[in-house]
């Protein structure tokens, strides 16, 4: 097929594979603007196995000599992507606006994320100290046995496969913190787009492969490719030559990719992002003293975006009481104001309004936001329940992925302990506490770090800062693999694995286990941290 350019914004509808502009040949997709309701120019077309195949063979042809490149080559890779998607900040922000509905500052500010994920990695890889640098020297005098000379570091995997997601265009799309922590690490990627932003996933995916070009690298180390989940998703996570999966997706999406990966003749790991609630809980101090301000506060998180956030609170716990009810009376009040605004397909506007009716099956309604003008409109929703009610209740710990959330009413603290014991794993867990109820706050977070990645106190779970210190994973099914954070410097360490060098020569050792300490690394040498 001949491909054919939207003049409007340079789109062609075309795959990249290792550099190369292709047309797919499966089934045809269009973006959807859900504000004007229609659907946009150009036409995508799915990708078959002989694309997968394509797009994985380059990738390992690329492995060998990317991994190759110094920290530095690949710091002003990162910092060179950056740029170029700079350079096309509004055509980029207009056509992801389009095709998600979302906001233009919303947009404008992803567009800032993604680049400053990038040039975080381009600060780690100049940092140094992912490579994990150890050195045990050489104790030939050592009775009753000598210690060989033993050194440690970190190499990339190998090609990785990324899964854009839906609700982050950029962020968590083709150039997101999965695609730059894996060129950071080393390894090639191939990323599935996903049908709901194939346009800015063109745009972003041009904007890479010219950094590929203008850096020397070869063409395989990146490529993007759109197909379905079950056919061309399972094809890539099943090809031979990728050798790690980061996602964020749906639970069904996530799991079936795990199983997949897992009966592999080699297995690899997948690193999903798939399903969570995001329990705020409650204290009587911060209840008595602010319970209205936090009810405002609440729907305002609740209602941002559509409420198309993994860390939407979709559960809040609290002891019952009067302070409670002043804080349900302010959320209702809140939340029956709150317009319908539009989500990001209809595909996922329809899942939201059928688990909303799940919700309305097993929990008594407190409020409904303004009613939808369209099809593809979110109608906020609030529930309230009992503690019983919501641990026999598989429905009332299910993700409802929008502007919907329940309150859990509880006799007393150990009701809210039974519950938190009684969830699922989330990425995170909030407390509203004031001095005085720190005591009770203290006896709960053990539990909630056995629980969740991230553990906020006094604030809303919407809104991951890109910096060292997150952590954006959590116990299943928030996470397939609550050892690892996609978000955050940590994230490189999902695709490196250690590698132990014993008695190797002096002139065969890699530079950041040398003797000398070349690239002036910190390390650490028989148990000692230095930079010696």
């Amino acid at each position: 097929m001949t491909a054919t350019m939207s003049p409007a914004t340079g789109l062609t509808g075309q795959m990249i594979i290792a550099g190369t502009p292709v047309r797919g040949s499966g089934t045809e997709v269009r973006a959807y603007d859900p504000a004007a309701g229609q659907a946009l120019d150009p036409p995508y077309f799915h990708g078959d196995a002989g694309d997968v195949g394509a797009a994985c063979a380059a990738a390992a042809e690329a492995f060998g000599p990317y991994r190759s490149t110094t920290s530095e080559e690949r710091a002003l890779f990162l910092e060179s992507i950056a740029t170029n998607i700079e350079a096309i900040r509004d055509t980029l922000v207009s056509r992801a606006v389009l095709e998600s509905g979302l906001p233009q500052a919303r947009i404008a500010g992803e567009v800032g994320r993604t680049t400053g994920q990038l040039r975080l990695f381009a600060g780690v890889l100049r940092e140094g100290s992912w490579n994990g640098a150890r050195i045990d020297p050489a104790l030939p005098d050592r009775t009753p046995a000598a210690r060989a000379d033993l050194r440690q570091r970190s190499i990339p995997l190998g090609p990785v496969a990324v899964f854009s997601a839906s609700n982050f265009p950029l962020a968590f799309s083709v150039a997101g913190g999965d695609t730059a922590s894996a060129l950071a690490a080393g390894c090639p990627v191939v990323v599935k787009g996903h049908d709901a932003h194939p346009g800015t996933s063109e745009l972003v995916g041009r904007a890479i492969s010219e950094a590929v070009a203008a850096a020397g690298l070869p063409a395989g180390t990146f490529s993007l490719l759109f197909g379905s989940g079950p056919s061309l998703g399972i094809a890539l996570v099943t090809d031979p030559r990728i050798k790690a999966v980061g996602f964020t997706g749906s639970r069904s999406g996530g799991t079936a990719l795990v199983a997949a990966a897992a009966a592999r003749p080699e297995p690899i790991p997948v690193y999903a992002e798939m399903s969570s609630i995001n329990p705020v809980f409650l204290f009587d101090g911060a209840l008595a003293n602010r319970g209205a301000d936090l009810g405002r506060a609440f729907v305002a998180s609740l209602t941002m975006g559509s409420g198309q956030f993994c860390t939407n609170p979709g559960l809040v716990i609290s002891v019952d009481g009067p302070a409670l009810d002043a804080f349900v009376d302010a959320a209702r009040d809140a939340l029956s104001g709150a317009p319908a605004t539009p989500m990001l397909t209809p595909n996922i506007a329809r899942s939201y309004a059928s688990g909303v009716d799940s919700l309305s099956q097993a929990a008594d309604l407190v409020a409904r936001g303004d009613a939808p003008s369209t099809g593809t409109s979110c109608q906020a929703a609030l529930f309230t329940t009992d503690a019983a009610t919501f641990l026999s209740s598989d429905a009332l710990q299910a993700e409802v992925f929008g502007s919907s959330s329940v309150i859990v009413r509880c006799a007393d603290v150990d009701e809210m302990h039974a519950v938190a014991a009684g969830m699922e794993g989330q990425l995170t867990a909030t407390l509203h506490a004031d001095e005085s109820d720190h005591p009770a706050a203290a006896d709960l977070l053990p539990l909630l770090e056995l629980k969740a990645g991230r553990i906020l106190f006094n604030g809303w779970p919407t809104g991951v800062e890109v910096c060292h210190a997150m952590v954006h994973g959590g116990p299943s099914p928030a996470t397939s693999d609550s050892r690892t954070t996609s978000v955050g410097s940590r994230a490189i360490e999902r695709f490196l694995r250690p590698v132990c060098y014993q008695d190797v020569p002096t002139s065969l050792l890699p530079p950041a286990i040398a003797d000398g300490n070349p690239e002036h690394l910190w390390r650490r040498i028989d148990g000692r941290l230095t930079q010696d």
